[in-house]
C-alpha cells in the first residue's frame, strides 16, 4: 500500500531517508560531486526543507518523492559550509554553487494558484511499481492549484516524461544545455497542466 505524507508530518526522523531518495534517484546528476551516495546525502540532508516535499510511503519507507512549491518558495536552502563539510573544498564550492544556480529560483510565471513541482524521483527498489503515479496524482488533487509545472526535465529521460504526458501534462518549452555532448542529453523540457 502506498500511503503519501508531507515531509514536515514525517518529521526529522525521515529527513535522513527522504535525502538518500533525493541522491540515489539524481545519482547521475550528482556523480561529479561524489559517487557516494552516503556522502551525498550527508552533504544534503541539511537544505531539504521538509515541508515544501511530498513523500510516497511503501511499508513505511520512503519510496518516491516530490517538491511543490507556489511564488517565491524554495524547497532548498543550502548552507555553503555544510556541503563543503561533507564533500571537500573544491567540490563543496562547487556543489554549493550548482545548487544555488540551477535548483532555486521561482518560475518567470509563478503566481498564486501555480505550482511548481520538481525534483520528482522514485528509489530505484521501487521504480516501476506505480509509486511515482500514485505520488503525482495525489499532489495533482491538492486543492489551491489551478495549473502546475514541472521545469528542466532531461529531454532523456523518457519514464518521466511518459508518466507526465499520461497524466494530461504537455510541452510548453523546451531549451537546448550547453555542453550537449558532455551532459549526455540536448534538452531541457517544462511540462504544464492546468
Amino acid at each position: 500500500m502506498i500511503e503519501i505524507k508531507r515531509g514536515d508530518e514525517l518529521g526529522e526522523d525521515y529527513r535522513r531517508r527522504i535525502t538518500e531518495v533525493l541522491v540515489r534517484g539524481f545519482a547521475e546528476d550528482f556523480a561529479f560531486f561524489s559517487s557516494d551516495p552516503q556522502k551525498l546525502a550527508n552533504a544534503f540532508k541539511h537544505m531539504i526543507l521538509l515541508n515544501r516535499f511530498y513523500v510516497a510511503l511503501v511499508e513505511g519507507e520512503p519510496a518516491a518523492i516530490a517538491s511543490v512549491t507556489v511564488g517565491t518558495q524554495e524547497c532548498f536552502a543550502p548552507r555553503w559550509s555544510e556541503i563543503r563539510r561533507h564533500l571537500g573544498t573544491v567540490h563543496g564550492t562547487i556543489s554549493h554553487l550548482v545548487v544555488r544556480s540551477q535548483f532555486l529560483g521561482a518560475p518567470d510565471e509563478a503566481r498564486p494558484g501555480l505550482a511548481e513541482i520538481g525534483f520528482v524521483t522514485t528509489a530505484p527498489a521501487y521504480q516501476g511499481r506505480g509509486v511515482a503515479t500514485a505520488l503525482m496524482q495525489y499532489i495533482l488533487a491538492l486543492p489551491d492549484f489551478d495549473e502546475y509545472v514541472l521545469r528542466d526535465i532531461k529531454s532523456t529521460n523518457a519514464p518521466a516524461l511518459g508518466l507526465y504526458a499520461k497524466l494530461g501534462f504537455t510541452e510548453y518549452q523546451r531549451r537546448p544545455v550547453r555542453f550537449a555532448r558532455r551532459a549526455g542529453f540536448t534538452d531541457y523540457v517544462s511540462m504544464r497542466l492546468g
